[in-house]
């Protein structure tokens, strides 16, 4: 199956999207003729293989490489760099470059910035005298469709760039990359926004229509109706709760990379010979499609009852004589063989992980965090696990969650932790702390919190979750409904003034705009409630509901676009949503952005 997702069912036609992105890197090749070595940065390595084939690449006369701090090998004469501007690719490039040279090996070096240029990294070419070696062009690659409803705008590090480094550079590339999709979509009309970060994402947004104007014609109905800006600053509680859908739990214990988990071939069946077996997991995968977004446990009870059907189809095969048409019934269920082995055999491996008593206690206790009714207890906790040494990410999830919902620690609690993880774990680690505290994810209690008036107003704790047939978000948790989902369910239905007051209790500013070329016209309100069905201005042209666009900045979780893809599903939703983020995140790998280490 190919990792490459179909992107035929999208509500927006992310075909289009994919093959100028396609077609920008391939132009790229054709217009160095001949054999070359293209030498990708890792992390857009990833990105892609989600819109080009390697085949592809190869026909185009591309050697393809990874770029890391060893010199490659080639025959080429000509050296292709694709890269993001960042400064560390910058020093690989220089070296490499300088190894050449001491070689004597005469090259024609080429470098493509990813999606943009930057005077910082140009400099570093200057310094090190290789910058007048160098042809030098952009690929503006600023957004990257995952999946049918899930587009990344590939910014990993974008969440400790605004809050610890105080770098705001991809507020500007995710300003340009919705507006890329306006020029191929139409205007957005609509658009709210939650956090400093989002609201100044608004803000360029608007700069931008102004400075190169995206054509507001009467006769165009814009395919998205609505933009929800969202800061993950916002909320920091639900990445740091354990995901329990089925993708969720796939990316926190085997972490999905660019639409795939990479495991050993042994759990997939194969051979015990330490080779590993990439999984795609995409909508191009019929079972993966409807599973994905159920709680874990109701997908192993989804995935035992289609085993049970096709060993009762093939007992009746053997025992009983077949009509033709019947027997084609039988072979096509027989083509969905593979999928289910393949969820089967992966499902069995969770299954491992979450049945240890660790695993529950771990979830257990963040229950109780969120609940913020047990201070002691939690504090005691996490003290236990920095005295066991456990996993330092571990640690962080914990205390990070444990920090957001008090509001910080009180100076006494909060002094004796970080002197406990710093003697655990090593005081080169108090970078990693001082990087938690100016992200204000580990800090001083300085005021109340706020969290118990969330929690109730915004009913974030749901008893007795219906998991296998729920009528509410808070089954992607087992009990806990996602803070930022709940948010942007009273931003697409009512607008941000019904909840105006609570809103203050939350990070960052919020704001709320009717862009010009639509202020005047009422039929581009996103209107409340169930009055959809009847209300036109929520249907595009061939009778669809219009799209909602919800941009996360800063990382979204899996469990995150279940939610939504949950809302979108329901009576009374006025539009359909698709997602957008930086980056796709989980506790663990949000914790590890901050992870630093003196010297």
């Amino acid at each position: 199956m190919a990792q490459i997702p179909k992107l035929d069912n999208a509500p927006l036609n992310l075909s289009s999207l994919r093959d100028q992105s396609r077609k920008e890197i391939l132009t790229i090749l054709k217009n160095i003729r001949g054999n070359k070595c293209l030498v990708v940065d890792p992390k857009l390595g990833g990105s892609l293989s989600l819109i080009v084939q390697t085949s592809l690449l190869k026909e185009h006369g591309a050697e393809v490489r990874h770029l890391n701090a060893d010199p490659f090998q080639t025959d080429c004469t000509k050296v292709v760099y694709l890269v993001r501007s960042q400064l560390d690719l910058m020093k690989l490039i220089c070296s490499h470059i300088h190894n050449d040279s001491s070689k004597g090996l005469q090259r024609e070096y080429y470098i493509y910035f990813v999606p943009r240029r930057a005077v910082a990294c140009e400099k570093i070419l200057e310094e090190e005298k290789v910058h007048h070696m160098m042809t030098i062009g952009e690929c503006p690659l600023y957004v990257i469709p995952c999946d049918e409803d899930v587009l990344s705008f590939e910014l990993d590090l974008a969440y400790k760039e605004c809050l610890v480094d105080g770098d705001t550079t991809s507020l500007w590339h995710i300003a340009k990359a919705i507006h890329k999709l306006e020029f191929s979509f139409g205007l957005i009309p609509n658009v709210r926004a939650k956090g400093k970060s989002s609201v100044r994402v608004a803000d360029i947004l608007d700069r931008m229509q102004v400075e190169e104007p995206v054509s507001t014609s009467d006769m165009v109905v814009p395919e998205i109706n609505t933009l929800i800006l969202i800061d993950r600053e916002v909320d920091m509680v639900t990445p740091m709760c354990t995901q329990l859908t089925y993708e969720g739990l796939l990316d926190e214990l085997l972490r999905i990379n660019n639409g795939a988990v990479e495991i050993d071939a042994s759990i997939m069946g194969g051979p015990q010979d330490g080779k590993k077996a990439k999984v795609p997991l995409n909508s191009s995968d019929k079972l993966f499609k409807e599973i994905r977004d159920l709680n874990f446990e109701f997908v192993v009870q989804v995935l035992r009852q289609k085993a049970t059907s096709m060993k009762q189809d093939y007992t009746d095969m053997t025992t009983t004589s077949q009509t033709v048409s019947e027997l084609k019934d039988f072979v096509r269920k027989l083509n969905s063989l593979p999928e289910i082995t393949r969820h089967i055999n992966l499902a069995q491996h969770l299954s491992t992980s979450t049945s240890k008593p660790s695993f529950l206690a771990r979830l257990d206790m963040e229950h109780t965090i969120v609940e913020a009714e047990s201070f002691d207890i939690c504090f005691v906790y996490i003290e236990e696990m920095i005295h066991k040494q456990e996993p330092l990410l571990n640690v962080l999830r914990l205390l990070i969650l444990f920090s957001v919902t008090n509001s910080g620690l009180p100076k006494r609690n909060f002094d004796y932790l970080r002197r406990e993880l710093l003697h655990s774990y090593g005081f080169e680690h108090m970078a990693t702390l001082s990087n938690l505290e100016k992200a204000g994810l580990f800090i001083k209690q300085e005021s109340k919190s706020n969290w118990p008036i969330i929690k109730n107003d915004l009913q974030l704790i749901v008893e007795d979750t219906n998991t296998a047939n729920p009528i509410d978000i808070s089954y992607v948790f087992s009990g806990y409904a996602p803070l930022s989902v709940r948010l942007i369910d009273k931003a697409i239905r009512h607008g941000w003034r019904p909840i105006k007051q609570l809103l203050k209790l939350l990070p960052g500013p919020h704001s709320e705009t009717k862009r010009s070329g639509f202020a005047s016209n009422t039929s581009f309100d996103s209107l409340p409630g169930a009055a959809y069905s009847t209300n036109k201005s929520h249907r595009v042209g061939d009778g669809r509901r219009s799209l909602a666009l919800v941009v996360f900045i800063g990382g979204v979780t899996y469990a995150e676009i279940s939610a939504l893809r949950f809302l979108s599903s329901q009576e009374g939703m006025p539009h359909e949503l698709i997602v957008a983020s930086t980056n796709i995140v989980n506790g663990h790998s949000m914790a590890d952005t901050f992870v630093e280490k003196l010297g």
